[in-house]
C-alpha cells in the first residue's frame, strides 16, 4: 500500500483517500482558438510519461477534497516529497542530496 502525504492536512494516509489527477505543471495555452487541431490534440493529450522522478497532481479526495503537486519515482513508486499547488516545483537535485 502506498502512503501518500496530504501537504494541507499534515497527514500521511493510504493511497484508497487519494485521487490521480495526471502530470502536473502543465501550461494552459493562452489562447486555445488559436491551436490548430494537432496541437490542441498535443496539449489535451500527450504527456511526459517519464521514467523514474515524475511530477505529478493529486487530490485529497476522501479529506480535505484539495489537488496538490508530487514528485513520484515511477519505476519505484516512492513519493519524494509533496507539495501545495501554489509552491514552486521542488529542484530534483536539492531533494535528492537531502536524503
Amino acid at each position: 500500500m502506498l502512503l501518500i502525504h496530504c501537504p494541507y492536512c499534515d497527514e500521511t494516509l493510504p493511497e484508497v483517500e487519494f485521487a490521480y489527477a495526471g502530470e502536473a505543471h502543465i501550461a494552459r495555452p493562452a489562447d486555445p482558438s488559436a491551436l490548430t487541431d494537432e496541437e490542441w490534440r498535443d496539449y489535451l493529450f500527450i504527456r511526459t510519461n517519464a521514467r523514474g522522478p515524475h511530477y505529478e497532481r493529486w487530490r485529497h479526495v476522501h479529506g480535505c477534497g484539495r489537488f496538490f503537486n508530487a514528485l513520484r519515482d515511477t519505476v519505484t513508486d516512492r513519493f519524494v516529497t509533496t507539495y501545495r499547488i501554489d509552491e514552486p516545483r521542488p529542484v530534483l537535485t536539492t531533494l535528492e542530496a537531502a536524503e
